[in-house]
């Protein structure tokens, strides 16, 4: 007995149970991917126009992405305590809503509705600060996979709830809605005294990068039987116990990875367990004198290296980089040469949020985001208006799929950008530039309207814009160090809610208003109807509809282009940073 319990409190206090249990946070803390399928049913129930249902999709980029307080919160409260407060304001947020658009409650003025939304979308900034930090200390050598993993299950999110609403089978389309006040609710409540540091620097075993692969092979088999699901249920007409026969087994898909725990726990027991002595040991707060005359020296010796040595061949630049760097110390303890102090970090060292805004690179990853997830947020706030302007009444299965792209993207983007910097020492920033490339074509083709477009673009577009949310935490980190990283990050995703403003708040919902007034202008002027005509030119807060590839054509051709600058500040980074990453990565090659 006495040894079962030993068992059960090493699984309760193992770091995978805690990464686990986050991976089940995440897949219900990415709500607001569903914004596109509940955005048509409050704006057909409140009589909305498309520049209001941006306004709220305003809200809720704003919602998901202001993380100041939830980042604050968790350096002061238990990381239960902060679960519990974003489980509530998503409960409160989404279901106010709910009541109003059900009729249960009176109608609310547009700018109460943005604060409803923003209040229940908010709460997943909390989900993620959560997660991401109690894994990130339980993981401290597994950062890139670790953050990859989390934020692709937060994008996968639409579609684990679309096909868990599938299995509701509710006529009634609002209760959409209330599945998305209550679900995340009863999760969180559920696990958030799971998710904690546990000491997991001292949990080191041989058996972590297989465990790694067998969670990685659970995402992929995840994402393509959430994918095979979603295209048979749009193109057969299913029963309702073979949807719920679906849904059983996608629990079981997500349920999967708690083996590694029980595993670990039950089965390979302590007899493997290693203890990762340097990182056991008390982190120093601050740098050590002859740390600090290492540092002088290597921001010395970029001044006296000539330029050329970058292009050499790894090995080479290596050596060569070690023997400048040996003279300049022999000199400087000589007296022969005083090594300048300069003001301020270096890339790669610990910046503050204010060291780093005066930084060009800062600000190039900024509107390279800004650029690049703004556009690809715009169409995954419009994708239902896209899909019935094209002719498509289910817009439930796109949602889905974009969210399944997404999810890949993010997946893909770490892994993928992780070994172009690890096998090569070549600059992350260039995923990012690969990214927003592939994101461009699938804005073009949106444009075009073409058949069976909307099975095309939303997956490159999903793709492209889940890969930079792998790309710039990682990259940030490199650059500007991991000490304030929570500030810098934060102030980094204010670029979505910025491009969301501006691309689909502003751009998108006016073309779509005067293209679909066209329309209604068009149709009356043909069947003559004066009296119609004057309701729909004066009533500018009646809903409005657009048929056709007209509606977004503009709009796409606009997020196309702005992709494409994208890219050019994307390999501007690259070019800035290659010296950087050569000696950040560069030894692994010697």
């Amino acid at each position: 007995m006495a040894h079962l319990r030993e068992r059960l409190r090493g699984f309760v206090r193992n770091r995978w149970l805690v990464f686990v249990a986050a991976m089940w946070i995440q897949s219900c803390a990415g709500i607001g991917y569903l914004f596109g399928s509940i955005s048509p049913v409050i704006k057909s129930e409140l009589g909305y126009n498309q520049r209001q249902i941006a306004k709220l999709g305003v809200a809720k980029d704003l919602g998901d992405s202001v993380g100041f307080l939830a980042g604050s919160l968790c350096e002061i409260l238990p990381l239960w305590a902060a679960l519990l407060v974003g489980a509530f304001q998503n409960l409160i947020g989404y279901g106010v809503v709910w009541l109003v658009v059900t009729g249960r409650a009176p109608p609310l003025p547009l700018w109460a509705m943005c604060v409803l939304i923003f209040m229940g979308t908010n709460g997943e900034t909390y989900f993620n600060t959560a997660a991401l930090v109690s894994c990130v200390q339980n993981f401290p050598k597994s950062r890139g996979p670790i953050v990859g993993i989390l934020k692709g299950f937060a994008g996968l999110a639409g579609a684990i709830l679309t096909q868990v609403y599938a299995v509701i089978h509710s006529p009634d389309h609002a209760s959409l809605i209330f599945m998305v006040a209550v679900g995340p609710f009863m999760v969180v409540v559920a696990l958030m005294f799971i998710v904690r540091p546990v000491g997991g620097h001292r949990q080191v075993r041989p058996r972590d990068g297989p465990s790694f692969t067998f969670v990685y092979n659970v995402c992929l088999l995840l994402a393509a039987y959430l994918m095979g699901v979603m295209l048979v249920e749009d193109l057969v007409d299913l029963s309702h116990k073979v949807v719920v026969i679906f849904t059983v087994f996608l629990f079981v898909l997500l349920l999967l990875p708690i083996c590694i725990p029980i595993y670990m726990s039950f089965i390979e027991g302590d007899r493997s367990s290693l203890e990762e002595a340097l990182l056991s040991k008390p982190q120093k707060i601050g740098p050590s004198k002859a740390e600090f005359d290492n540092e002088v020296i290597f921001s010395e010796l970029e001044d006296e290296k000539p330029k050329e040595m970058d292009m050499l061949p790894a090995s080479e630049r290596q050596r060569r980089i070690a023997h400048l760097q040996t003279k300049l110390a022999q000199a400087a303890a000589e007296g022969a040469v005083r090594v300048k102090r300069r003001k301020g970090p270096h890339r790669g060292e610990d910046f503050t949020l204010m060291q780093a805004l005066i930084k060009a690179d800062f600000w190039l990853i900024f509107f390279s985001l800004l650029l690049g997830s703004g556009s690809g947020l715009t169409v995954i706030d419009n994708l239902g208006q896209m899909s019935q302007s094209l002719g498509y009444n289910n817009t439930h299965i796109f949602v889905s799929m974009i969210s399944i792209w997404n999810f890949l993207g993010r997946i893909g983007g770490g892994y993928f950008s992780e070994i172009i910097v690890r096998d090569y020492a070549y600059p992350r920033p260039v995923a990012m530039a690969v990214a927003q490339a592939i994101m461009s074509v699938g804005h073009f083709l949106l444009g075009m309207g073409w058949p069976g477009v909307m099975y095309v673009g939303p997956l490159m577009i999903g793709l492209g814009y889940g890969a930079h949310w792998a790309v710039v935490p990682a990259t940030a980190s490199e650059l500007f160090g991991l000490k304030k990283f929570g500030a810098l990050y934060n102030f980094l995703t204010l670029a979505n809610p910025a491009g969301s403003l501006v691309f689909s708040g502003l751009i998108a919902s006016y073309i779509y208003d005067r293209e679909a007034e066209k329309q209604a202008l068009e149709h009356l002027h043909h069947s003559h109807n004066l009296r119609s005509l004057s309701v729909n030119v004066l009533g500018v807060d009646e809903p409005l509809k657009c048929e056709g590839a007209i509606c977004f054509f503009f709009t796409s051709t606009i997020m196309s282009g702005l992709c494409i600058i994208a890219v050019v500040l994307s390999m501007i980074l690259v070019h800035r940073t290659k010296v950087v990453y050569a000696n950040l990565y560069g030894r692994s090659h010697t």
